[in-house]
């Protein structure tokens, strides 16, 4: 899952972009709302996390330009400021949910787990397609109740194919899920983790769940 933080803070920007590295998101960074808005002209994120108070554009000026272009990327404001007024403000704005600082960095991990389930599976943070079972909350991945122990780079892989079932992707929009600006790595690396994802979740089952689309790219399904 791919993130991008803008906060003009520097060390609370690092500690952030950091903290999430850890937990195995993908992570971009920046300073002020042009930056912000460059970032997101240039790649697809599955969650914002922006600072309201930057400079050359605030927060809520890139949220509304966001929303202005149909862009419906859940966002995440931060503030320092806790009033009623200025909540319903950026929620007016289109945000998905408002974090005031200072905050602990569970209750970041937390809201952001929420912004990042899809709504049929809001309820119980688990994806499913045949006998395999991904829980986003606690990292387990389960194949016909087996336990099977994945590296961050292979669940976050893993993750992103279940929540798009059924739907073939390049390796371009993986490989764009997966690392962030920074990441210079070889053209076969996703082939290389499909490899290893293959091999743990796949290998020693009849039925095949990851499977090659020639020429576009690689899905993950049951079939029939």
């Amino acid at each position: 899952m791919r993130i991008l933080i803008a906060e003009d803070e520097k060390s609370l920007n690092q500690i952030i972009t950091a903290r999430l590295k850890e937990e195995h998101y993908s992570v971009d960074a920046c300073f002020d709302g042009e930056e912000a808005l460059d970032y997101i002209a240039g790649a697809q994120y599955d969650v914002v996390i922006l600072d309201i108070m930057m400079p050359k554009k605030d927060g809520l000026s890139v949220l509304k330009m966001l929303r202005r272009q149909n862009k419906n990327t859940p966002v995440l404001l931060l503030t320092a400021k806790d009033s009623i007024e200025d909540r319903v403000k950026g929620l007016d704005a289109g945000a998905n949910d408002y974090l005031v600082k200072p905050f602990a960095f569970e209750e970041l991990l937390a809201r952001i787990r929420v912004l990042l389930r899809k709504p049929e599976a809001a309820a119980d943070s688990c994806y499913r397609e045949g006998d395999l079972e991904v829980h986003t909350d606690t990292h387990q991945v389960l194949r016909d109740g087996r336990e099977i122990q994945l590296s961050g780079k292979e669940f976050s892989l893993l993750r992103y194919m279940i929540q798009n079932k059924g739907i073939v992707l390049s390796r371009e929009k993986l490989e764009q899920h997966l690392w962030n600006y920074d990441y210079a790595g070889g053209s076969n690396v996703i082939d290389v983790y499909i490899r290893y994802l293959r091999k743990k979740i796949d290998e020693g089952y009849e039925k095949k769940l990851i499977h090659t689309v020639r020429g576009a790219g690689y899905i993950l399904k049951e079939k029939e």
